[in-house]
């Protein structure tokens, strides 16, 4: 059964409806990947097999009776080492966090996915705190990239991707303050959405307040909407979640097939760099030819920036006030205890006042004002992911870049946490070295169905050529290596 590995979470609940194989069997070779891979990659900081087997089998046995719990019911699933889960530690890539707990409480998604019958593998990991865009911590080290496993899987949620890119599970659930969850998806080939502020509830509230999404994360874009059916929807828990759903974000996929995807009278803005940022050229190559599908598809296609000035330093100011709040809890020596680029931006910032704040707040109004009047004429807004491939998993940066600081390479993501829009990652070809590109697909807010529709029609165009997962173990056979 190893290739039920290989098997998006669609064809798995396929499989259990025939009855060709179980959740067990699935939870298995889930497993077995974990255990034949997690060692090059470090993707989980957690494995429980034992629970996931017995929650495997409750769903095999309602499978059997005709008596599932929805379309999560037996669905290898793992969490970010981020949101709280009971009786499992959320350490946060943190020596400042005490393993013994108490774990007593789910975040939403976790209960969501646990109330649908998902079977949860364990927890991946993130860098201290979720707080930059590589997954490396004093705590748990480096996470590498199912491609390459020399090369980094991004962050700040790269173990979620790197266990879904992998084969570790169909599903994952990641975290997404500037990035977090599409910067991983274009460096590992995977796909990720953050959806509109609020469609999926959070709780506690992050620190780092309204930028911080939780996004699922997955190898094909109708997997990425099933997983965000069952863990958005309304939680009183958070002041600022969204109303449920009409209706399922997958319902509007189930249509879409080779001779249906269409794009016709969609408008779409081009834009390869925002106006501030530059390109690996290989990079904007892959994405060109994605545009030019997209246009193939029916769409109006337009190159247009949509005018905005980098929101960076506004952003940092967001952030690393953020990042302050998050330490006060651990206590005046804290700061000497963590990521070193971590206490560098604390530190950097610590002088912020209120009246600092609430400019910063003011530089994002602006955007959200000037995004708002942009998709008055354009539908999509379409951008690279990132403008480079992943890098050497031991650096921050690529090499020879000028700044370590992680968002000096990530300025397609964080100008659409400030302005809380849905974006969606989906692969779009590979560099000559191997290595996967993204494609960044933004709408308006509260239009999350507009980017999983355009996203599931380019994958649809382009063959989903990346649903099938990555083993560093047998690529490694494959070359001899």
């Amino acid at each position: 059964m190893a290739h039920l590995a290989e098997l998006t979470a669609v064809e798995l609940l396929a499989g259990y409806r025939s009855g060709e194989f179980t959740p067990v069997d699935a939870t298995e070779a889930a497993l077995d990947r974990i255990e034949q891979d997690n060692g090059a990659l470090n993707a989980f900081v957690l494995v429980d097999a034992e629970s996931a087997l017995e929650s495997a089998r409750g769903s095999a046995k309602r499978w059997a009776d005709g008596e599932t719990q929805g379309p999560a019911d037996g669905i290898p699933t793992s969490i970010k080492d981020i949101f709280p889960t009971v009786g499992w530690p959320t350490l946060r890539g943190s020596h400042l966090i005490n393993e013994s707990g108490p774990w007593d409480f789910d975040a939403p998604c976790v209960a969501r996915l646990r109330e649908a019958g998902a079977v949860l593998l364990g927890k991946t990991a993130t860098p201290e705190f979720a707080w930059k865009g590589t997954t490396d911590s004093l705590r748990f080290g480096a996470t590498t990239n199912p491609w390459d496993a020399s090369v980094t899987a991004g962050g700040s949620s790269g173990g979620a991707a790197a266990a879904v890119g992998a084969g570790m599970g169909p599903w994952a659930v990641g975290t997404d303050g500037g990035g977090s969850v599409r910067i991983p998806a274009a460096f590992t080939g995977t796909v990720a959405i953050k959806g509109t502020y609020g469609t999926v509830p959070m709780y506690p509230s992050s620190p780092f307040g309204t930028l911080a999404h939780a996004g699922p994360m997955a190898r094909t874009v109708t997997d990425t909407a099933l997983l965000l059916d069952v863990i958005s929807g309304f939680d009183p828990r958070d002041w600022s979640a969204l109303p449920s759903p009409a209706r399922p974000f997958s319902e509007d996929l189930a249509s879409l097939n080779v001779d249906s995807a269409s794009l016709e009278g969609v408008r779409i803005a081009y834009s390869p760099t925002l106006g501030f940022g530059t390109n690996d050229p290989e990079v904007e190559q892959r994405v060109h030819e994605a545009v030019e599908v997209l246009a193939s598809l029916g769409a109006q296609v337009d190159q247009v920036d949509p005018e905005i000035e980098d929101p960076v330093e506004a952003f940092h100011i967001l952030w690393f006030t953020g990042a302050a709040k998050v330490l006060e809890a651990y206590g005046s020596e804290a700061l000497g205890q963590i990521d070193p680029g971590l206490r560098a931006g604390i530190e950097k910032y610590a002088d912020s006042t209120a009246l600092d704040y609430l400019t910063a707040t003011a530089v994002r109004m602006d955007m959200g004002v000037r995004m708002g009047s942009f998709h008055q004429t354009y539908d999509l807004l379409v951008t690279p992911t990132m403008p480079i491939p992943a890098f050497d998993a031991t650096r921050q940066a690529p090499g020879g870049w000028p700044s370590d600081l992680w968002t000096s390479w990530t300025p397609y993501t964080y100008p659409f946490n400030m302005t809380q829009q849905p974006a969606v990652s989906v692969p779009c070809g590979l560099t000559s070295s191997g290595l996967p590109v993204g494609l960044q697909i933004i709408a308006a807010r509260t239009q999350d169905r507009a980017v999983l529709r355009a996203a599931r029609a380019y994958e649809i165009a382009s063959g989903e050529k990346f649903s099938a997962p990555v083993s560093p173990s047998a690529r490694a056979g494959e070359t001899g290596q």
